[in-house]
């Protein structure tokens, strides 16, 4: 009903940057929000980014003030601007939407399957 597709990830050396893509497809009748997560071995899925339609963001506190989560409302495609990376930052960085499909009343969420990213020298 509603696929997510991120891309953007690969490995980057601590200091340096990236900038994940997120696009979503299908029968969307409407996005409430979209934002990444991320996952690193042995440790919980963590808040990276949200924005939700109205604009509003939201971000995790390692990441606050190093990066930047955009949007492109027309292309349904969220963005996660990476700068200052560090070896912790380490991790799979998940898409998640919550939407409404045309073919129902209710919104749900949505993950994409991930992108790594690693950060080393």
């Amino acid at each position: 009903q509603v696929q997510l597709v991120e891309s953007g990830g690969g490995l980057v050396q601590p200091g340096g940057s990236l900038r994940l893509s997120c696009v979503a497809s299908g029968s969307i009748f409407s996005i409430n929000a979209m934002g990444w997560y991320r996952q690193a071995p042995g440790k919980q899925r963590e808040l990276v980014a949200r924005i939700t339609s109205g604009g509003s963001t939201n971000y995790g506190y390692s990441v606050k003030g190093r990066f930047t989560i955009s949007r492109d409302v027309a292309k349904n495609t969220v963005y996660l601007q990476m700068n200052s990376l560090k070896p912790e930052d380490t991790a799979v960085y998940y898409c998640k939407t919550n939407s409404r499909s045309s073919f129902s009343s209710l919104a749900y969420d949505y993950w994409g399957q991930g992108t790594q990213v690693t950060v080393s020298s």
